[in-house]
Formats: structure tokens, C-alpha cells, sequence
């Protein structure tokens, strides 16, 4: 159901987030041995810094998932309410 406040009121598919960024953070690790032993030290250290961004979202997709309903609502939970007339 769209009520027209998505940006604000959406919801996320953590765990479909959680097994992309695990699958992200093994070809960001593979990826950074590969080029250590080619010898290609700028793409290993790109490589190397996409897996600690990977690892950083990790631990926030898992601090969400921890928080309960209000980040990861079931199907028992109904969408947030739309916006009354008072807010913009």
C-alpha cells in the first residue's frame, strides 16, 4: 500500500540486504587477495576498503534486524500510518 510518505515510512528487505552484503564482502575479500598476489596494490587496497564499507553494513543490517518489528515488520504488521494534515 503507497500513502505517499515511502522515502520517510519504508521499509527495507534487511534480510535480502544482509545475504547480498555477505555475498559482497566475500568477492570484496577474495578480490583484495587476488590482486595482493598479482601484485596490483591499488585495486587490492580498493578492494580492501569496499570490504570494510561491506563489513560497516553489515553490522548496521544486523543492529536493525536485532531491533525488532520496526525495522523488519513480519506480515502481521500493517504499514506505518500516512502523514495526517499537520505534517508536511
Amino acid at each position: 500500500m503507497r500513502t505517499g510518505s515511502e522515502p520517510r515510512t519504508a521499509r527495507s528487505a534487511l534480510r535480502m540486504r544482509l545475504w547480498l552484503s555477505v555475498w559482497g564482502l566475500i568477492w570484496a575479500i577474495a578480490g583484495t587477495a587476488a590482486f595482493a598476489v598479482a601484485d596490483r596494490t591499488g585495486w587490492a587496497v580498493a578492494c580492501g576498503v569496499l570490504s570494510v564499507i561491506v563489513t560497516v553494513d553489515l553490522v548496521m543490517i544486523l543492529r536493525h534486524i536485532r531491533q525488532g518489528p520496526h525495522y523488519q515488520p513480519g506480515r502481521d504488521v500493517p504499514p506505518y500510518s500516512p502523514p495526517g494534515p499537520h505534517h508536511p
